[in-house]
């Protein structure tokens, strides 16, 4: 056998236990919708074609309206009806409000004092009282 066959098979090998050992220390206690099977680097993504919202809806009429999949190494959980998006925003809509931190919004906004890249919050709701009722008021609207 060629060296390249040899590390072939051993990268094959290699990503099938890694797979094993990452399925296995998973938690049980989570309780995940229904997905498809995903591959251990590229998850989902090669479900996905040229065309993903059709994708996404062949998955649906398999999988039901809420769906876990994998894009990469992202755990997502996608939601194809309107009803299901509804009623799963109206109770968790405070882990989606804020937007993630990151190195550039720390430096932008004066570490995330800005309205734009603070978390929500009082002061989130105070500097959107501030700038509802100084810089967007009608009386500074009709001056622009």
């Amino acid at each position: 056998m060629s060296p390249l066959t040899i590390m072939a098979i051993l990268l094959v090998l290699l990503t099938y236990l890694w797979s094993l050992i990452s399925a296995s220390s998973k938690s049980n206690h989570r309780k995940l919708p229904p997905s498809p099977r995903s591959l251990p680097i590229i998850g989902n993504l090669h479900m996905l074609c040229k065309l993903p919202h059709r994708s996404l809806q062949q998955l649906a009429k398999k999988y039901g309206h809420i769906m876990f999949i994998r894009l990469g190494n992202v755990p997502t959980i996608v939601v194809s009806s309107p009803k299901a998006t509804k009623l799963f925003l109206k109770t968790h809509d405070n882990n989606f409000v804020s937007r993630p931190k990151s190195q550039s919004s720390e430096y932008l906004s004066y570490g995330t004092k800005g309205m734009i890249f603070s978390q929500y919050g009082p002061y989130w709701s105070h500097m959107r009282k501030l700038s509802m009722l100084h810089f967007l008021c009608q009386e500074k609207m009709e001056a622009f």
